[in-house]
């Protein structure tokens, strides 16, 4: 069954989506004491006990809150992935060339795993530092969104295209600069699939401070990204360029994601 398109939870309105969801939890092994068609506490309950045994798309573990959002119902549904997105992006090598210019800027983001600041710490470093003159800044800035920006700037520059991606090293100012390009985090919970290989992921953590990077695969959800200016940790103020398996359309202070044709 496709995704509905919204989080399920206790007073859940639409019965022939609870009664698919017992359904399934039930061929899965775990049957509810629920009315048909009911999403109470008693199935809250058994979709808890759920999401403590088994884990999303990339082998995380499921947040247990007796919800079923994007994540929990790829899990349940297994077919009802990005299949597509999966594909193209998941746990593979880079991506061959690309034919858009996003997944050119992946595949340039990916070749950059590995960069560190020098020293540590410091915002500082010779590759840093091309990232952030790309956008007009010297060396100790925060620098996640001019990775971002520079790579776009390879990939067009590679490409013999103008660069769409604006100038800018913020990553609000990139959000606020792309209205048209771009899609809210509630459009990404209802539908996953809009999340592509290639699209840039922007969070807010108040008074202006976001952090941004790219996504790599995209399964029901569960993201996988390159992202500079961070840490094993997924820290928005970090010390290279990293591959992380942490991000997901759940997450509280995700903005959404801008998608460059």
């Amino acid at each position: 069954m496709d995704y509905p398109g919204r989080v399920i939870a206790r007073g859940e309105a639409d019965a022939a989506i609870v009664r698919a969801l017992q359904q399934r939890l039930a061929e899965l092994g775990y049957a509810t004491t629920s009315p048909p068609g009911v999403f109470d506490r008693a199935l809250a309950s058994v979709v808890k006990l759920y999401q403590t045994r088994h884990v999303d798309a990339l082998g995380r573990a499921l947040t247990v809150d007796g919800e079923v959002g994007p994540l929990s119902w790829a899990s349940l549904f297994g077919g009802t992935l990005d299949a597509a997105a999966v594909a193209r992006g998941a746990g593979g090598g880079p991506l061959p060339g690309g034919t858009t210019l996003r997944e050119r800027a992946l595949r340039i983001a990916i070749g950059e795993i590995g960069v560190r600041e020098v020293p540590v710490g410091s915002n500082r470093g010779p590759r840093v530092e091309e990232y952030l003159a790309s956008t007009g800044l010297g060396g100790g800035h925060y620098w996640c969104m001019a990775f971002v920006y520079w790579c776009f700037r390879q990939a067009a520059s590679e490409a013999g295209v103008a660069n769409p991606f604006p100038r800018t090293a913020g990553c609000l100012d990139a959000w606020n600069r792309t209205k048209p390009i771009r899609i809210a985090k509630a459009a990404a919970v209802a539908n996953p699939a809009l999340v592509v290989p290639g699209a840039v992921f922007i969070l807010d953590y108040g008074d202006g401070n976001g952090h941004t990077g790219f996504v790599r695969s995209a399964a029901g959800g569960a993201l996988t990204t390159v992202e500079g200016n961070t840490n094993t940790d997924g820290s928005n103020n970090g010390i290279g360029v990293f591959q992380l398996d942490s991000r997901n359309v759940m997450k509280p202070n995700l903005k959404g994601f801008i998608i460059v044709p």
